[in-house]
């Protein structure tokens, strides 16, 4: 009988806020599990690697509870290359099982979510072999949909997340590009937006110059506590929208990454057209720096749990 993935603690707490250590455990079970029934169903011999995307995780509270209600749920799986999912017939079987696993999964929380699409492409990712998108929602509008990136190149969760940052720094350019000026948008969509400023940041702070931190840290900790206190002011996004577009933050993200991936012949302003055995590649240089906050991060959160008596060894 097949296994239904679970977490070692609840993913949504009673007041609907989701654990980010949960839920990210609970996309690597769910990860393992569809491998297994890739090999029983088809005999499909497949390891892949899955966890968390969006890094929500970096501004939670010490427990891992989200600091506010996250409507919008994503998960990203590294799938590796030069296997029997470069058959378009192979890959349908993948999408099959994972949505039928996340339907199991994510039941006992009261979700009830379904497939609507698959095979949309991330924005400026690799030519060749592009990321593919996968996308459910749930019908009881707990959370608005579960999205998810599939990456070709199996690498560790940690690495996949720094390398995808450099395909969102260029994605996200184009709101912040001081030859155009500012865009028009919905409030609510520049709110995303300034949020994904904050996790890009967090999440390759550690490989920035020292000037720069002293520049971009009093910008991101505004943000944060507009964040805290609640940001609904459609003139206050607006503010904090020309801060930090004013400020170049995008441009300081651009000169922290791209030294690294410059030194191995890679231009970050070009990440589509690299080689695919690029793909979801990141210089040991950068991984030295990266990854251990990361993986800290989650440490903290599992010691924060044992003491609390929430997660049991």
């Amino acid at each position: 009988m097949p296994n239904q993935p679970k977490a070692s603690g609840p993913v949504f707490s009673s007041d609907h806020l989701i654990n980010l250590f949960f839920i990210n455990e609970l996309y690597q079970n769910i990860g393992e599990e569809v491998s297994i029934r890739l090999k029983e169903t088809y005999g499909l011999d497949l390891s892949l690697t899955s966890g968390i995307w969006g890094g929500t995780y970096l501004i939670a509270k010490p427990n891992g509870l989200s600091r506010r209600r996250i409507w919008r749920l994503y998960s990203i799986v590294n799938l590796p290359q030069n296997s029997p999912l470069d058959k378009h017939e192979n890959l349908e079987k993948l999408v099959a099982i994972y949505a039928d696993v996340y339907k199991e999964a994510f039941a006992p929380y009261k979700l009830e979510l379904e497939l609507k699409m698959w095979g949309g492409t991330l924005p400026y990712s690799n030519k060749a072999k592009p990321s593919l998108t996968m996308h459910m929602e749930d019908a009881t509008e707990k959370v608005r949909w579960l999205r998810t990136f599939f990456i070709w190149n199996k690498v560790p969760w940690e690495e996949s997340i720094i390398s995808d940052t450099v395909r969102i720094i260029k994605e996200y350019k184009c709101f912040f590009d001081l030859s155009k000026g500012p865009v028009k948008k919905d409030p609510k969509d520049i709110k995303y937006l300034l949020q994904d400023i904050i996790i890009i940041y967090r999440t390759i702070e550690n490989a920035c110059s020292e000037d720069f931190r002293e520049h971009a840290t009093p910008i991101i900790e505004t943000m944060m506590k507009a964040f805290m206190e609640g940001l609904h002011d459609p003139e206050k996004i607006k503010d904090l929208y020309n801060m930090v577009f004013n400020n170049a933050l995008i441009y300081g993200f651009e000169e922290c990454l791209g030294e690294p991936f410059r030194k191995k012949g890679l231009d970050i302003g070009q990440i589509e057209t690299w080689p695919i055995e690029k793909i979801n590649w990141v210089p040991d240089e950068l991984k030295e720096k990266l990854i251990p906050p990361i993986e800290n991060t989650f440490k903290g959160f599992k010691r924060e749990l044992l003491s609390t008596g929430d997660l049991k060894n």
